[in-house]
């Protein structure tokens, strides 16, 4: 094994480095080099080197001994112990302090839950009221979340004297340190049960199955989330429920599809229609009314019926109805519907008419020669 390095040279200190700079240069080397945090190879023996050097580096009357006479003044002193070193969090509580401290636990919030509905398009449109089904934990209706029998008060924790947080003492070679911790036996309250409540056992909880209700607003899309404050599971400590989250989806509807606020419905309508023009009657989310086509509409042509459609969900107005016609071509002829159309299509083609609505007539014509 080779010689051993200058202590000074080790640490990357000079000789006339303070008792702070020799702690604080072994700080910043310890926790580069400790075998919990770097698994380089060689790091352990470094590590240990380190350790080696602040031993005597950080102790007066070693640090004489090693100035006059070097490593042969240091030998009498023992070897420093590696394993006696704790894990890499011995580390960062000596950066941090010689104390480390929990906080005694207070009320914390129940969990929040999640459910799903699906309604249809004229509910989400108009709002309606719908009910759920949900298990969720609630406080023992006997003891009221407490966990001891009625009448009688949780008694004081003997481990930790009702403080909720014990002292632990820890020697490291840093020193002598301090751990303040949550007290297991009472989970940080300060209290324990001592006479369970017999209906939950004293976990002061109980589970139960509620049907809650929850009011939809019209207007509310595929996809939106509705919050039930104080709906969710019940809090530890006294600390208040959480809440519940209804998402919302729709069901397909059979006549319209919902574009946002708008709504659109195809309208089938035949060539004389669309020829001469007709007034019919198209469905809304609340009832009939009466839409007229204007004489030589085309197929995809769109009519608006304002105000027909979904509400804005934070008000404001409403959508609008689109309604997209679409010119249907007959299939089935008799014999005398084919000779109607014929002698149109031989009239048409004399007639002296604009080419949007010639080209509209063509179209006829094409459609009777693929039925011959």
């Amino acid at each position: 094994m080779g010689a051993k390095r200058d202590y000074y040279e080790v640490l990357g200190i000079s000789r006339s480095a303070t008792d702070e700079a020799v702690k604080r240069a072994f700080r910043k080397l310890a926790f580069k080099y400790h075998p919990d945090r770097n698994r380089e190879s060689g790091a352990e023996e470094r590590f240990k080197e380190i350790n080696e050097a602040y031993e005597v580096l950080s102790d007066p009357e070693k640090r004489g001994s090693y100035d006059r006479f070097g490593h042969a003044g240091s030998q009498g002193w023992g070897q420093p112990g590696f394993e006696g070193f704790g894990g890499l969090g011995d580390i960062f509580e000596a950066f941090f302090g010689g104390a480390t401290a929990s906080r005694r636990q207070g009320p914390q919030p129940g969990a929040d839950l999640g459910c799903k509905i699906t309604i249809s398009l004229e509910e989400a449109a108009f709002g309606c009221e719908k009910e759920v089904e949900i298990g969720r934990t609630e406080n023992c209706s006997l003891c009221h979340g407490v966990g001891n029998q009625p009448g009688r008060q949780p008694a004081t924790c003997p481990n930790c004297n009702g403080a909720g947080q014990v002292r632990r003492v820890q020697r490291s070679i840093f020193g002598q340190f301090a751990h303040i911790v949550t007290c297991e036996r009472c989970q940080g309250q300060g209290r324990i049960i001592t006479d369970p409540c017999h209906q939950c056992r004293g976990t002061g909880k109980e589970r139960h199955t509620r049907k809650i209700a929850v009011k939809i607003p019209p207007g509310i899309d595929n996809g939106s989330q509705i919050r039930l404050s104080g709906e969710g599971d019940a809090g530890k400590w006294g600390g208040p429920p959480g809440n519940l989250y209804v998402a919302v989806s729709l069901r397909k509807h059979k006549l319209f599809v919902r574009q946002d606020d708008d709504i659109l419905y195809e309208l089938p309508i035949n060539f004389a229609q669309a020829a001469l023009g007709d007034e019919v009657k198209v469905p809304t989310l609340d009832g009939k009314v009466m839409l007229k086509i204007q004489p030589g509409t085309q197929s995809g042509m769109v009519f608006k019926l304002k105000g027909k459609g979904i509400p804005h969900l934070w008000g404001g107005g409403y959508g609008n109805e689109l309604v997209r016609v679409t010119v249907v071509t007959p299939q089935l002829l008799d014999e005398n519907q084919r000779q109607l159309f014929q002698e149109l299509a031989k009239g048409l083609d004399k007639a002296v008419m604009p080419q949007e609505e010639k080209g509209f007539f063509d179209r006829i014509k094409d459609a009777l020669s693929g039925t011959a």
